[in-house]
């Protein structure tokens, strides 16, 4: 068969057993390999869509521009059908994405802007705001906003599930997927459950992701924020794509986890995949050693190409660099709390507390800052450099509300991150971390701490 374009061999990906990395597990476990897409990832599928639903709407003309916010997988989508259907590119990325992802972008003709990471969605540096306001400065432009565009998990539910139901023929009972935009998880899960409403969806998210806390307790949670490394799932949003009624669990994977699984599959199964294919398949593996059974059929869809990986996962020495690797160890937050032998305090005050107050639990127990808290949550923090600074200029302030001077709230890291990522996420600004052991009690950990750690 001759194809009229590239675009058209969209989809019908392979379905492959697992059959060495699977061993001892219940059940079947099979993977659907989505990097057999021309542009190598899943998002092939809702980038095609979303440019074909705005041509029918008339919001995309011809020798338009579309312009998104991307990590990469979903801009390569929409650059091929761009440079298929004859419009122009504009993707704006953030800082932690690989150079490849980058570089690949630029070879099929994107112009790519880089956004910073550690900023807030509706700061105007994030590649969120940057995309938005190019949309409206340039004229014939489009911004699909693969986030909350019905077209995105619309793909998935007309392609990806009607697939996965025909090539297994219908015995599927699981079916895993990291969860980002939400479109593959939700548009896959939606049609599978219509077919069989007892087929279990399993979402995979990450440390520093805001989703498996809002499934399980309809709170978005800002501290569960805080920069991961891991690209192409999770969010620090909620994005309309994300159906959390066809999600019957989360479960959090690290980027240590997600990373070295990527190398197993490779070297082990023969299968070449990125970074979220290892966090989905460790995701994958911990929930069915508890609940897969021997007749059970789990499909679990790996999202794209470890090509856009090669200088970091793939790479030993950036493996190593990361505490990755068993060849150069580091300590971990979870060896900090554990080392403390029980003696571990948290203090605390409350926003309506008075700055007096504060200074005093300060002095008697010696500490030099405090995450302020409403409830049992983490609104801001306390410094005692920022409190004197303050009082200095007016004493007066000692009978006022914390919350009137508190700063922003510490950041919550992972429990397994490693001591390099958490000296790197202390600085001027954040001077603690909190972390929450695996009861969900809350630790902190100062720079004392990690040189405490490195020098032990």
């Amino acid at each position: 068969m001759i194809y009229n374009s590239i675009i058209e061999t969209i989809g019908n990906t392979p379905i492959v057993r697992l059959n060495k990395l699977s061993k001892g597990i219940p059940g079947s476990i099979v993977a659907k390999v989505e990097y057999f897409n021309p542009g190598n990832s899943t998002k092939d599928r809702m980038a095609l869509k979303m440019i074909e639903d705005a041509e029918k709407s008339g919001s995309l003309k011809p020798g338009g521009t579309i312009i998104e916010g991307t990590s990469g997988n979903t801009g390569m989508g929409l650059a091929l059908t761009a440079v298929a259907k004859g419009y122009k590119c504009i993707f704006t990325m953030a800082d932690k994405q690989s150079q490849e992802k980058i570089n690949i972008l630029r070879a099929v003709g994107a112009e790519v802007i880089v956004c910073p990471t550690n900023v807030e969605p509706e700061d105007p540096r994030s590649y969120y705001s940057v995309a938005r306001k190019l949309n409206k400065e340039i004229p014939n432009s489009i911004y699909p906003n693969q986030y909350d565009n019905p077209s995105n998990a619309k793909a998935h539910y007309e392609s990806t599930g009607p697939e996965i139901w025909r090539q297994t023929g219908g015995k599927i009972t699981h079916y895993v997927a990291t969860v980002g935009t939400g479109g593959s998880m939700c548009g896959t899960s939606k049609y599978l459950k219509e077919q069989n409403p007892h087929i279990k969806a399993i979402g995979i998210d990450t440390y520093g992701s805001v989703f498996k806390k809002y499934k399980e307790t309809g709170i978005f949670d800002r501290n569960e924020i805080y920069p991961y490394l891991t690209e192409g799932f999770g969010e620090d949003i909620l994005p309309k794509n994300v159906d959390f009624d066809v999600i019957d669990q989360f479960i959090k994977v690290t980027d240590k986890d997600g990373a070295i699984m990527a190398r197993r599959l490779s070297r082990e199964e023969g299968i070449f995949g990125g970074w979220s294919c290892g966090s989905a398949l460790h995701g994958a593996f911990e929930y069915a050693r508890e609940n897969l059974k021997k007749d059970d059929l789990m499909v679990v869809l790996l999202p794209d190409h470890g090509t856009r990986y090669l200088g970091k996962v793939y790479n030993d020495m950036w493996m190593k660099d990361h505490g990755f690797l068993e060849e150069r160890t580091y300590g971990t937050a979870r060896q900090i709390i554990e080392g403390r032998k029980g003696k571990d305090s948290l203090f605390t005050v409350t926003k309506t507390s008075t700055i007096g107050e504060a200074i005093q639990i300060m002095n008697r127990e010696g500490v030099d800052q405090m995450p302020v808290v409403e409830g049992k949550e983490f609104v801001g923090s306390i410094t005692t450099a920022s409190v004197v600074e303050k009082i200095i200029s007016d004493p007066s302030l000692k009978d006022k509300a914390v919350a009137e001077i508190m700063d922003k709230p510490m950041q919550v890291v992972a429990l397994d991150s490693t001591l390099d990522v958490l000296s790197s996420l202390l600085n001027r600004t954040n001077k603690a971390l909190l972390v929450r052991d695996d009861q969900e009690r809350p630790h902190i950990i100062t720079q004392h701490d990690i040189l405490r750690a490195m020098m032990s």
